[in-house]
């Protein structure tokens, strides 16, 4: 057989890759004559994926409530992939920049309106019986979600706000994650006491947590785009993507989110417990939040004014 130049260019350069890592080529050709052709379902795992879903009753939208679940998960997988690329990336340009910025905002602008899903595609009824099956479990407990926080700006912006003036870069880290936002959804400040819900979500991700947020401690979003050359940082794309992300996830996000809860549970006069037990209705509102990813691109009247309007 006459070997074309394509293919004697190709052989070439698998040669030099097998060499590279001390491979012999002639063993992984020889492979390729007992390696099947890849599939659709292989390659996606469609069969492992489509096994995920277990129902808890016997109730049919709580199967919606179980994939929407699982489909954000691998939604906040697929941003903390783009975040990743930037927080590692060295001499990162504007144009860089802005692009994965707008990616990850289109998934958030996707899991915005992805809560039609839940709001308006499950009866109140069936999901008023099936979330007391799910106590004490939370999503709250999304650990892909807080590393987005974390790996999104500095930690002192995710610390609850009645504490940032006693924490500050020196501070230890367990100590400033005992006092993030997020903690006043499970946490007693008086008496220290910690409700079920936060106790096995730290107990599952703290040392996690710990260790990611002192990865992205330097190399956050945030933290990226200051150390970016004056003329990059005053780009105007680059300034509008941060904006445009920051309010996305901090506002947009997080409101079509309470509204949804607000849908099914507030009854009238009575505002139901959330199935964690946290007080959803302060903790969820970015006017009581105030977290803010990337202060520096916003004036000082949009940061006073943050969530207020929504």
């Amino acid at each position: 057989m006459k070997i074309k130049p394509e293919t004697k260019k190709l052989l070439e350069q698998l040669e030099k890759k097998y060499s590279a890592i001390d491979q012999d080529l002639e063993t992984h050709l020889e492979g390729l004559l007992h390696s099947e052709p890849i599939t659709y379902w292989d390659y996606i795992k469609t069969d492992a994926l489509l096994n995920l879903q277990i129902q808890r009753t016997t109730l049919p939208d709580e199967m919606v409530f179980i994939m929407y679940h699982q489909i954000n998960e691998l939604l906040f997988k697929m941003i903390l992939w783009e975040i990743h690329q930037v927080a590692h990336q060295d001499d990162i340009s504007a144009s860089f920049f802005s692009e994965k910025l707008m990616r990850i905002s289109r998934y958030f602008d996707m899991l915005t309106s992805s809560f039609t899903i839940m709001k308006d595609g499950m009866a109140v009824e069936q999901y008023m019986k099936f979330r007391t099956t799910l106590t004490p479990a939370s999503g709250f407990q999304s650990a892909q979600y807080r590393k987005i926080e974390f790996a999104s700006t500095d930690l002192i912006n995710l610390i609850d706000a009645r504490f940032r003036d006693n924490i500050d870069r020196n501070t230890p880290y367990e100590h400033a994650l005992e006092h993030l936002y997020w903690q006043a959804a499970g946490k007693d400040y008086k008496t220290g006491k910690k409700s079920y819900l936060l106790e096995s979500f730290e107990e599952q991700y703290k040392n996690e947590f710990i260790a990611f947020t002192k990865e992205y401690n330097t190399i956050n979003l945030y933290a990226k785009f200051r150390e970016l050359p004056s003329e990059v940082k005053e780009d105007p794309k680059l300034r509008s993507a941060m904006r445009h992300y920051d309010y996305t996830v901090n506002v947009t996000w997080v409101m079509a989110h309470y509204h949804t809860a607000n849908h099914y549970l507030n009854m009238g006069d009575e505002t139901v417990e959330a199935t964690g037990g946290s007080e959803w209705t302060k903790y969820m509102h970015p006017k009581y939040q105030r977290r803010i990813f990337f202060p520096e691109v916003w004036t000082e009247q949009e940061l006073k004014d943050w969530g207020k309007d929504v």
